[in-house]
């Protein structure tokens, strides 16, 4: 489960994070590529865009729950 605690920077603020457990596998980018994106320095992927309506909101959910190492979170 991801930990707010250890959420990267790099997230907008808002109830979606990516936290430090990523591996990058880019399944959330390909599920909801208005909201997240990949730090390519740090070689994770973060949260540039909160869900607007509800066809982002739905992708993010499916980001965060089809994520293999749990790395997103909700805190909202």
């Amino acid at each position: 489960m991801a930990d707010l605690a250890n959420r990267y920077s790099q997230n907008i603020v808002g109830k979606y994070f990516v936290d430090n457990q990523c591996i990058d596998c880019d399944l959330c980018r390909e599920t909801a590529p208005k909201n997240y994106t990949r730090y390519d320095e740090g070689g994770y992927s973060f949260v540039f865009k909160q869900p607007e309506n509800p066809e982002e909101e739905a992708a993010c959910k499916e980001a965060m729950e089809g994520c293999p190492v749990e790395a997103i979170g909700n805190n909202g």
